[in-house]
C-alpha cells in the first residue's frame, strides 16, 4: 500500500511538490490536529513565522534536545548560535556571521577544484555508492581545509560529522547518538588543537575568528569549537543534498545539460543560476521549525506559548505570489525568491559556501567523459526536513573504507 504524503516524509517522497501545493491552497496557517502543530505553507505566511521574535528555533523548555542532553554532542549543541537565541547567543552570532562574510569564496572555490579531483580516486563516481559517499564527503574535506586540517586527517574529519550530524533527527537510534557523542568529543580535540595552531599564524580563516572574538569580547573557548562543529555539520548535508539536487535536475532537463556543456566560456554564470534555481525549485533544506515562546499572532491566528510550527520552506518557494510559474525550472527567473537558506536573521551565513561547493563540484563532473548524467538514479535519504539523494545506479560492493550507511 502507498503511504500517504505528510509533513513527516514529504522531504524524502519521489515529488512532495503536489502535496505542498494542496496545503498552500487550505488556510493560510493550517492546525495539524494528528500532529498538534501549525502549518505554514504560503510564502507570506512563512516569512511572517520566521521574522516573528514570538517564533524561536527551540522550545523554551528544552533548550537542548532531550535524546543527546547530558552527553558532549548535547554540550556543542548548546552553544549553536544557530540553535539559540538568548542573549548570551548574541556576541557569538555577530562573530561567526562576521567571519563567515570575510571568508574569501575563491579559497573555497580553489580548494573544491583540488579536493573534488582528488576523491575521484577514492570514490568511483560512476557508481550509486561512490558518487553518494564523494558528494558528502566533498563539503568537509574542502571546509576542512580552510580550518587548517592537514591532509591526511580530512577522511577521520569527514566520518567523525557524519557521525555528529545523525544526533541531530529525531530519527536517530540509540546507537548513532552514542556514536554522536564519541564524535563530538573527537571533533572537539581535533579543532582544540588547530585553534591553537592558528594562534601561530598571522592570517587564515582560524587566526582572523579568534582575533575577531578577541575584540569583541567574546572569549568562550568552548563556544567556539562548538560553533566551528556546527559550521561542519550545517555544510555537510545541505550541500550535499544541493549538490544531489543539481545533478537530478540536469538530468531530468538535458537540454540545459546540453547547453552547459556546449557553452563552456559562460559555465560558471550559468552554474549559478542553476543552482540558484535549484535551492529554489527542488530545496535541500525542504522545511524548519519554530516554536512559540510567547503569545501572538500569526497569519490571523491566535497562537499561545508552546505551540509549534512548521515552516515549508519549499513549499514557499513555489508559491505563485512571489515566483511567477513556480513549478517550472527556469534558470534566467527573475527576481528569484528563495526561502531555503533562511530569511532576515535566521538567512544562513554559510549559504555563499554551500553554493561555491556546489557550483565548482558541478564543474568538475561535467567535466568528466565517463561520468553519464543520463544513468542516475536515487532515492532520498530518510529525514524529516532535508531533501538528499542517495543515488543507487551501477551499485557495486563497497570497498572497506566505505563503512557508513547512507
Amino acid at each position: 500500500m502507498t503511504q500517504k504524503t505528510s509533513i513527516l516524509n514529504a522531504a524524502c517522497r519521489p515529488d512532495p511538490y503536489p502535496y505542498y501545493a494542496s496545503l498552500r491552497a487550505g488556510p493560510a496557517l493550517a492546525f495539524d490536529t494528528e500532529l498538534r502543530c501549525w502549518i505554514a505553507s504560503r510564502a507570506a505566511v512563512v516569512q511572517q513565522v520566521l521574522e516573528s521574535p514570538a517564533c524561536a528555533v527551540r522550545p523554551v523548555a528544552e533548550a537542548v534536545p532531550r535524546n543527546i542532553a547530558g552527553g558532549t554532542a548535547g554540550t556543542v549543541f548548546s552553544y549553536l548560535v544557530r540553535m539559540n537565541e538568548s542573549q548570551a547567543h548574541t556576541l557569538p552570532k555577530q562573530v561567526i556571521q562576521s567571519s563567515l562574510r570575510k571568508l574569501d569564496l575563491s579559497g573555497i572555490a580553489a580548494y573544491t577544484q583540488q579536493h573534488a579531483t582528488q576523491l575521484t580516486s577514492k570514490y568511483d563516481v560512476r557508481t550509486g555508492s561512490g558518487l553518494t559517499h564523494y558528494l558528502f564527503d566533498l563539503p568537509i574535506h574542502v571546509m576542512g581545509s580552510v580550518l587548517g586540517c592537514e591532509e591526511d586527517a580530512l577522511p577521520a574529519l569527514a566520518n567523525w560529522v557524519a557521525d555528529f550530524v545523525r544526533c541531530l533527527s529525531p530519527l536517530s537510534t540509540a546507537e548513532q547518538i552514542d556514536a554522536a557523542h564519541v564524535a563530538a568529543k573527537a571533533l572537539q580535540g581535533s579543532f582544540r588543537q588547530l585553534l591553537q595552531d592558528s594562534q601561530a599564524k598571522p592570517h587564515g580563516f582560524l587566526a582572523d575568528l579568534q582575533s575577531e572574538a578577541v575584540q569583541s569580547g567574546w572569549q568562550h573557548a568552548d563556544g567556539i569549537l562548538s560553533n566551528l562543529i556546527g559550521l561542519l555539520s550545517q555544510t555537510y548535508e545541505a550541500t550535499a543534498g544541493l549538490t544531489g539536487n543539481s545533478l537530478t535536475a540536469l538530468q531530468a532537463h538535458p537540454h540545459l545539460l546540453q547547453d552547459l556543456r556546449k557553452d563552456t566560456s559562460s559555465l560558471p554564470r550559468n552554474l549559478l543560476d542553476l543552482v540558484a534555481e535549484v535551492a529554489r525549485h527542488d530545496a535541500p533544506v525542504q522545511n524548519t521549525r519554530r516554536f512559540v515562546s510567547q503569545a501572538c499572532e500569526i497569519a490571523g491566528q491566535s497562537l499561545q506559548a508552546g505551540d509549534a510550527i512548521v515552516v515549508l520552506l519549499a513549499a514557499a518557494n513555489r508559491d505563485a505570489a512571489v515566483n511567477v510559474d513556480p513549478d517550472t525550472f527556469q534558470l534566467d527567473r527573475p527576481d528569484r525568491k528563495v526561502f531555503t537558506f533562511g530569511h532576515g536573521r535566521h538567512t544562513c551565513p554559510g549559504q555563499h559556501i554551500a553554493e561555491q561547493i556546489t557550483i565548482n563540484c558541478l564543474h568538475h563532473l561535467l567535466n568528466m567523459p565517463a561520468f553519464d548524467f543520463a544513468t542516475l538514479l536515487w532515492t532520498y535519504r530518510p529525514s524529516l526536513n532535508g531533501r538528499i539523494p542517495v543515488f543507487t545506479h551501477d551499485i557495486q560492493t563497497r570497498r572497506p573504507h566505505d563503512r557508513r550507511d547512507f
